[in-house]
């Protein structure tokens, strides 16, 4: 029986994975592990706006393409990178000084022909600078990482997207529903107000607790929201501008 390479387990590990938590407890150690790396790591970018906002700071400048010349390659190539490819080592104690990150090697995760994430690792000045071969082994790892992110994070991404807008809409009154509907037919705040028998003002503020609600700012949006859930509005019937903006008419 053949023996599987140490890559070859890897990516095994990686096909097991469900969640960004399994991601980062049992796939970065291995990375880390199989490049010999000081530090190892993935990041999303969609995920920063959910760090402390200390890490969230750290992150933004280190992963910013403006002041890391790592991440323009990655931005640019979507290929595999280490710092000597991109700055003298001169360059690089400037940019980033830090004695853990003396060598770094980063790789990029590609969802629909986007950088949406990052693989790096890192060593101290007194282990050997990453090379070629480790170069080519993470573009085989980058590429099962960016499947994995086209795949199984957008399909969990996906869902939980529907489930928060599903809450949001579940918290509309039945009244507040049948205004929606309304706004979806093209009735103007005193149209509706005649059909459902209460003022044109009470209309209004309905739709302002409906915006907020529903976290949107315009009737379109509302519309279009309560469309993609299990609220079956009917198809708009009105002009562009009987749907324009907030609960003016």
């Amino acid at each position: 029986m053949t023996m599987k390479s140490p890559l070859q387990l890897l990516f095994e590990a990686l096909d097991q994975v469900k969640d960004e938590q399994d991601l980062r407890s049992q796939v970065v150690p291995k990375i880390g592990e199989y490049f010999a790396a000081k530090r190892s790591g993935i990041f999303f970018f969609d995920r920063l706006p959910l760090l402390d906002s200390k890490l969230q700071k750290t992150l933004q400048i280190g992963l910013s393409i403006e002041h890391n010349p790592v991440v323009r390659y990655l931005a640019e190539r979507h290929a595999p990178v280490h710092e000597a490819l991109v700055a003298s080592p001169k360059v690089w104690t400037i940019i980033c000084p830090r004695p853990d990150h003396w060598h770094v090697m980063a790789g990029p995760i590609v969802s629909r022909g986007q950088l949406v994430g990052v693989v790096g690792c890192t060593r101290d000045r007194s282990m050997p600078a990453f090379d070629t071969e480790n170069l080519a082994d993470l573009s085989a790892i980058c590429l099962h990482l960016s499947v994995w992110a086209a795949t199984v994070r957008a399909a969990k991404l996906s869902r939980s997207e529907s489930q928060h807008q599903s809450f949001k809409t579940s918290r509309l009154t039945p009244r507040e529903l049948q205004i929606a509907e309304l706004v979806a037919l093209g009735r103007t705040n005193a149209e509706i107000g005649r059909e459902l028998w209460i003022t044109e003002n009470s209309v209004k503020q309905a739709l302002k607790r409906m915006f907020r609600k529903l976290e949107v700012s315009s009737r379109a949006e509302m519309v279009a929201q309560l469309s993609a859930t299990k609220y079956n509005l009917p198809s708009v019937k009105s002009s562009p501008s009987n749907l324009i903006h907030h609960t003016h008419q």
